[in-house]
């Protein structure tokens, strides 16, 4: 099934997804897969898996990618960023993918190698994932997601320019838009309204970071510049020291975030864990949202 398809609007309950992140250890490895397990009774549509900082974690990303397709059996997109490699290595695990049967994927730009602040292009790689969604879309097997950003990507001059390459990837081949983490609801919803007076009719799926810590946030908001407003700020100056508060206060954030985007006509919801799963299954049980739906929200 195309990404864009599990969208249609014609089920009980709204679609969800979870980003996860590819552990460093073996035992952190065979934890995130008992989690996988746990989250199947919330009937995700799909997992997706990332790829580190300028390809860092490709070898280990392609691995677990097959593992969650292949031997567990849940639909999964794989990341793919075009930092960090050869045109000719992108194409190679392009390849590597179709072989695999993983035929979802997130086209990305990519963030900088730790340390370095500035994208710079591999002198043998693409330039922008409008390459990258190009390159895929001409091989044909691919259903293909692009990231969007609420408060303007930071390289971005302005929102019109920000629109305007966000058009172009959905021009290029891709048929999902999932967006970075925001808090303000009104970003998201002010993102859509403009990618529709622009013609773009691709479902934007909102991603929703529920917060565990204080620093975490923190550090996450100042790498993609999302705003955290004031009255969030506040709160979380109560628990720079308590990440169990902050967990808590993050799990209450997320739900009544979520169901204000619903409320508002959100296709869908993606969850960046952290691997955390255990506060998405919890705002995903204040949601009411579990694989076999309560009759009472059948009717």
């Amino acid at each position: 099934m195309r990404l864009d398809e599990f969208y249609r609007g014609d089920e009980l309950q709204i679609p969800v997804s979870i980003e996860l992140f590819p552990p460093k250890t073996r035992r952190g490895r065979d934890e995130l897969f008992e989690r996988v397990e746990l989250m199947k009774r919330f009937d995700p549509k799909f997992f997706s898996m990332t790829y580190g900082a300028a390809g860092s974690t490709r070898d280990l990303t392609l691995e677990l990618v097959s593992r969650l397709q292949n031997d567990v059996a849940v639909e999964t997109m794989c990341h793919l960023t075009v930092v960090g490699q050869s045109r000719d290595e992108t194409r190679e695990i392009l390849r590597q993918l179709q072989a695999m049967g993983v035929d979802k994927l997130i086209a990305l730009r990519g963030d900088p190698p730790r340390g370095e602040s500035e994208f710079v292009p591999h002198p043998e790689g693409f330039l922008h994932a409008i390459e990258l969604v190009r390159e895929a879309t001409a091989l044909g097997s691919f259903s293909i997601a692009v990231a969007g950003f609420p408060e303007r990507h930071p390289d971005s001059t302005s929102r019109e320019e920000d629109l305007h390459w966000l058009k172009a990837k959905v021009d290029a081949g891709a048929c999902l838009i999932i967006t970075q983490l925001f808090f303000d609801n009104r970003y998201y919803f002010e993102l859509v309204e403009s990618l529709r007076a622009l013609g773009v009719e691709v479902p934007v799926v909102p991603g929703i970071l529920p917060i565990v810590s204080v620093g975490q946030v923190r550090r996450f908001t100042a790498l993609c510049k999302a705003t955290i407003p004031g009255e969030i700020q506040d709160q979380l100056s109560k628990y720079v020291d308590d990440d169990e508060a902050a967990t808590a206060y993050g799990i209450e954030l997320a739900t009544r975030q979520c169901e204000a985007l619903i409320a508002g006509g959100a296709p869908g919801i993606h969850f960046y864990s952290l691997n955390r799963t255990q506060s998405v299954e919890q705002v995903l049980t204040n949601l009411g949202h579990f694989a076999d739906p309560p009759r009472s929200r059948q009717r």
